[in-house]
């Protein structure tokens, strides 16, 4: 077992008997998937479709309350609340921001978390991300055994996007930040904010963009934010990095325009390729059978 405290999470506590309504009509993932034991992972959205701020939502049993938590990036923890409330109007439910009791750990190398790490639950996104928990911030020294980084190198591997670092809040598609592919996004429940403008991207197939993990051909990865061009056009950018791979928010189909050309996509000025797709994606990458059908 390896686990590594994430610090830069946040946790907020959503109790009541109206908390599973509330969040059912917000938020992209179906909640009546969210059981006990049994996480979700979803996106709160501007009623433009785009991501204010993606999260897990997990369901505590009766016996700890029951309610619903949240484990959401730490610096949106506090706009998220905000809008929380904004939304609550006369729902019986309350809102509490836990997170500076609180800590977030996932494991590092896809081994089980121990009992004692808290809430411990699966990574809805991918079973190869292992466990995550939600434990009490006091007293768990004991059981953080590696660092972030070696985290988000295994994260970066899989080809998982994290928020505020490899797309911006505010400014990005759900399908483009791969929560289409990643369930966290339901296009069967009913309406919640923002709706209208998934679904419309879903039937049409009009996401072009989307983040996708890449190889530096010389092994060493640009920055975190540089741009990444082809003959002289923009693509998209870079975002974290490690080990010589990379997440990108591409263009795919100037990308492909780029490939059919013959020229070299360039990341901070360093060549880089597509890296071998994902399982878990399921649209076609440049070159593949029926890209541009639906990007």
């Amino acid at each position: 077992m390896s686990a590594t405290r994430l610090i830069d999470r946040g946790v907020i506590r959503i109790s009541g008997e109206d908390a599973r309504d509330f969040l059912q009509n917000l938020v992209t993932n179906d909640l009546d998937a969210v059981l006990p034991g049994q996480a979700g992972y979803g996106a709160l959205l501007t009623p433009q479709g785009k991501i204010i701020c993606d999260f897990f939502v997990i369901a505590l049993p009766p016996e700890d309350g029951g309610g619903f938590l949240l484990d959401c990036p730490l610096l949106q923890t506090a706009d998220l609340m905000k809008r929380l409330k904004l939304y609550k109007l006369r729902a019986k439910l309350a809102l509490e921001d836990l997170t500076e009791a609180s800590a977030v750990l996932a494991s590092a190398d896809g081994a089980p978390l121990p009992a004692e790490a808290g809430i411990v639950y699966e990574d809805p996104r991918l079973p190869a991300l292992g466990q995550r928990a939600i434990a009490d911030a006091a007293g768990i020294d004991a059981l953080v055994t590696a660092e972030p980084e070696s985290w988000h190198a295994r994260r970066i591997a899989l080809g998982i996007p994290a928020g505020g670092r490899d797309f911006a809040y505010g400014d990005t598609f759900p399908h483009e930040a791969l929560l289409d592919q990643l369930g966290g996004v339901s296009f069967k429940k009913g309406c919640y904010i923002g709706q209208e403008v998934v679904s419309r991207m879903q039937h049409r197939g009009t996401a072009r963009t989307r983040v996708v993990p890449i190889v530096f051909d010389g092994g060493i990865a640009a920055e975190s934010g540089a741009d990444a061009i082809a003959g002289g056009k923009p693509l998209g950018t870079i975002g974290t990095a490690a080990d010589g791979r990379a997440l990108a928010l591409l263009r795919l189909d100037r990308l492909a325009d780029a490939l059919a050309a013959g020229e070299t996509p360039l990341g901070g000025g360093l060549a880089f390729h597509l890296a071998e797709k994902p399982g878990f994606i399921r649209f076609p990458f440049p070159g593949e059978p029926g890209f541009g059908a639906a990007a």
